[in-house]
């Protein structure tokens, strides 16, 4: 089986959503800067990631919203009769330089994924995908191209079942749960602050596809995952037995993130990489969330170490540490960052009592499970 492979490509460095915009922030170059510093990006384990076509985005995504997005970049601008009609410029998702040919690459980095894990097997991670919340004819939550639905979709053509997507984003992967909605083959499970934005994934919205859905309470803690993982996650893989694994890994989620009120260590969340990573043949590791640059960089760079089994330091080298020192953030949070952001990849761990109320959730999500929908399409 190969070693696992990284999807890189230049669309992301010194793209923006714009100045005031949570994603004015560099995160996949950071992480790949990150990484390059720390000796962790071998040339035999780097793809190139392709942009991929608007015939493999209308897969999914309707062809008059793809030609409209692309318009979008042309011209620069949208008008009134198009935002209304397809989300473009509006609600968080802006007209910028890149506005097509960045999703369009990162779908073409998580097909490129699903392809070679369909062939070769193995684990592909590709930071810059993980856009879960774009719907057919929209653009959704900062997301103007759904990429992992792409993926699962690549899967399931060529005959891959079952299909497991596992999402760790502090949203609800709305968008994938959705498309999946009448698929029996793709089960979505979906761990998500509650109440958050976009309102969606209670734990009663199983769909009849098969999907679970765990929100979980502000404050949610390195201990409450570990229950959530072993509890939840680990007998869902079991009892399907995917032939595949998609996992969303947003950062936001952690501790550090403005847009969200969970408490994570990135130590955690790659606890949940570590854990599934080679739970079935093929595994497939996504970005997403993460709107804080030094959490960002160094949750997904430890990642990729964790994929590799590398040592992750207790100090950073000094060129490490310069590429967080030359990260900045508009927002109060990134006004005094603490030093160990600058000086250490790893979170001090984040424990606490698992509370009652996860505990529950859990349980009436296990109690709502029902493999056999599944695992009988195998």
């Amino acid at each position: 089986m190969p070693p696992p492979r990284l999807v890189v490509s230049d669309i992301y460095r010194g793209s923006s959503y714009g100045p005031k915009h949570p994603l004015a922030i560099p995160r996949v170059p950071a992480m790949l800067d990150l990484c390059a510093a720390l000796g962790w990006l071998p040339p035999g384990q780097l793809l190139e990631s392709p942009r991929a076509t608007a015939a493999e985005l209308a897969r999914f995504h309707d062809p008059a919203y793809i030609a409209a997005l692309a318009r979008a970049e042309a011209e620069q601008s949208v008008d009134a009769e198009t935002r209304a009609r397809f989300g473009i410029g509006a609600n968080g998702n802006p007209v910028f330089r890149e506005v097509f040919r960045r999703p369009a690459t990162a779908a073409g980095g998580t097909l490129l994924a699903a392809r070679l894990t369909t062939a070769e097997g193995g684990i592909v991670y590709n930071p810059g995908g993980g856009t879960h919340h774009g719907k057919p004819s929209r653009a959704a939550g900062f997301c103007f191209v759904n990429d992992p639905v792409l993926g699962l979709l690549a899967w399931r053509d060529a005959g891959l079942a079952p299909l497991l997507y596992v999402d760790i984003d502090a949203h609800h992967g709305d968008g994938v749960e959705e498309a999946f909605a009448d698929d029996p083959a793709v089960f979505t499970l979906s761990v998500h602050e509650a109440g958050r934005w976009p309102g969606t994934g209670a734990v009663e919205e199983t769909r009849s596809g098969g999907a679970m859905n765990i929100p979980v309470p502000a404050g949610f803690n390195d201990s409450e995952l570990r229950f959530v993982l072993e509890e939840a996650i680990l007998p869902v893989v079991a009892a399907l037995r995917p032939a595949a694994i998609m996992l969303q890994g947003g950062a936001d989620a952690l501790a550090e993130d403005p847009l969200a009120s969970l408490a994570l260590s990135n130590a955690a969340h790659w606890s949940v990489v570590a854990a599934l990573a080679h739970a079935a043949p093929r595994f497939v590791l996504l970005g997403g969330g993460g709107y804080n640059p030094w959490s960002v960089a160094r949750c997904w760079a430890g990642a990729w170490a964790t994929l590799n089994g590398w040592e992750i330091p207790d100090r950073l080298p000094p060129a490490a540490e310069a590429v967080l020192r030359g990260l900045s953030l508009d927002r109060a949070s990134g006004r005094n960052p603490p030093e160990h952001w600058f000086t250490t990849l790893r979170d001090a761990p984040r424990e606490a009592p698992v509370r009652e109320e996860v505990r529950a959730v859990v349980a009436r999500a296990m109690a709502l499970f029902r493999p056999a929908v599944v695992s009988a399409v195998a």
